[in-house]
């Protein structure tokens, strides 16, 4: 078992002058997967790092996000039979095909 050093993060205060008008935050969550690969342009990291120094919530959901990343990554993926295969296919048609 590896014991991690656990940090606290200093909470800042919400703003009052951030808002989530205009479905800002969105805009900014669609483009965290392209942000955290480095695959955006310079401009639009500089945005999303504004952002993030305004919005503690999308700041949250980053740092998770790229826990989350960075232990997928680290974590082989599963060999899966054939049959598991289809029947994995099968299952996500049939949600798919349910909504």
């Amino acid at each position: 078992m590896v014991k991690r050093a656990v940090t606290k993060r200093r909470r800042r205060p919400e703003s009052t002058s951030h808002q989530h008008e205009g479905g800002r935050c969105l805009h900014i969550l669609r483009e965290l997967s392209a942000f955290i690969d480095d695959e955006l342009s310079n401009n639009i990291c500089g945005e999303i790092r504004r952002h993030l120094g305004a919005c503690p919530r999308c700041e949250e959901f980053v740092a998770s996000l790229r826990q989350t990343v960075s232990l997928c990554r680290r974590s082989p993926a599963p060999v899966l039979s054939p049959n598991d295969r289809a029947r994995m296919r099968e299952k996500i048609l049939a949600a798919a095909r349910a909504r």
